[in-house]
């Protein structure tokens, strides 16, 4: 992202940096509204149901966000007792994805109806809606890696079988953020980790577009 400023692409800089505080914060919201439908109201007692960004952009996440362009949010705070449902847990993980998901068809749509529709837009909306939806694929796409602290990891279990799933979680609860430390570590020494990511996403993105162009 700094090398987006130093070489001048400062309109690009800020559609990305808007982009990824806009997303992560719809993809916390997703969190927060589905453990607050399925019993749980911590996050919305400790401010976390809002769209407002303040409540769960971390300094630090957004910092990383600035130097290389990926960051995180403040993970919303769940009590698993609340939950009224065994599955529960699956779906409260998978609305951050979720939410990320829709936000990327509804935008890339919304821009295929307009060129459908032949109205007339800016270059810089157009880039803007494509950035928008493409941020969305690729976070949809890593928080579904099922490591570390991702939401993959909730995700996984219910779909193994009981042993494995137990397994699995202890495997993970013990390693998981060591190897999602070591994709990082191995995307500074140049293997493109996030490339791919990046990559699938841009893949993925004609897939969801419904509106002929």
């Amino acid at each position: 992202m700094l090398i987006l400023l130093s070489q001048g692409h400062y309109q690009l800089f800020f559609f990305i940096l808007f982009a990824l505080t806009f997303s992560l914060t719809f993809h916390e919201f997703g969190h927060a509204f589905v453990a607050k439908k399925f019993g749980d109201n911590t996050a919305e007692q400790m401010g976390r149901l809002t769209l407002n960004p303040i409540a769960h952009i971390d300094p630090m996440g957004l910092l990383m966000v600035i130097v290389i362009g990926f960051g995180y949010a403040k993970p919303v705070p769940t009590n698993p007792r609340n939950f009224t449902s065994h599955w529960a847990d699956l779906w409260v993980s998978a609305a951050g994805p979720g939410m990320n998901f829709l936000i990327a068809f509804v935008v890339i749509n919304f821009y295929a109806l307009s060129l459908s529709m032949g109205w007339s837009l800016f270059s810089d909306a157009s880039s803007f809606f494509i950035y928008l939806a493409l941020i969305n694929l690729v976070l949809m796409i890593f928080n579904l890696i099922p490591i570390g602290p991702l939401d993959g990891h909730y995700i996984l279990p219910y779909f193994l079988p009981k042993n494995l799933a137990y397994k699995y979680v202890v495997f993970n609860q013990k390693y998981g953020s060591f190897f999602l430390l070591a994709l990082v570590a191995l995307s500074f020494m140049g293997i493109p980790i996030f490339s791919y990511v990046f990559g699938f996403g841009k893949a993925l993105l004609p897939f969801i577009t419904v509106i002929p162009m």
